[in-house]
């Protein structure tokens, strides 16, 4: 980590931070001070991704119906859309997300998580982003979506669980 100095006779601490990748990460874990495994989970999301199918969507975290889902991103995605907002955050890599804004949704109002679209979407075209580590891009409720990344990548999507949220808790979490 680092080495604590002492400056005006307040004890400060200096630390490095180290990025993982795809190609390099340490899982890491938690310490436990008097408390128990499992009551934690613990998991990295460059670990289950390098473990991932391109597109899978596989919960890391969960707070309610909310997720965080790791994400290996490879060639280009199907089309999805969701009746809520979206968010993605490129951890690794570079990947492209193209939106269409949805002349109509296929989904309920209410519907939670996103679905793959069938064909390609039909309405307006809203433009591209480019992300690279640390970008993040919102995916509007209504909307369509597709991520393309020439090279594997890794994006978190902050979401409702849905039909496509897998759970692996006993495969990628610390139980120890």
């Amino acid at each position: 980590m680092g080495n604590p100095t002492r400056g005006g006779g307040v004890e400060q601490s200096s630390y490095t931070t180290v990025f993982g990748s795809l190609d390099s990460f340490d899982k890491g874990g938690v310490e436990l001070v008097n408390d128990d495994a499992r009551h934690y989970a613990f998991s990295n999301v460059f670990e289950v991704a390098s473990m991932s199918k391109p597109w899978e969507k596989v919960a890391v975290a969960k707070n309610f119906e909310y997720v965080l889902e790791a994400v290996r991103a490879e060639g280009t995605s199907p089309w999805r859309t969701a009746a809520h907002d979206e968010f993605a955050v490129c951890m690794d890599g570079q990947v492209s997300v193209e939106l269409v804004k949805l002349e109509s949704s296929p989904l309920p109002a209410d519907a939670e998580g996103s679905v793959a679209l069938d064909g390609d979407p039909v309405g307006a075209k809203m433009g591209r982003v480019t992300l690279s580590r640390g970008h993040q891009v919102l995916l509007p409720a209504g909307a369509a979506y597709r991520f393309v990344a020439a090279a594997p990548s890794v994006l978190m999507m902050q979401t409702i669980a849905g039909p496509d949220t897998q759970y692996r808790w006993a495969e990628i979490c610390q139980t120890v």
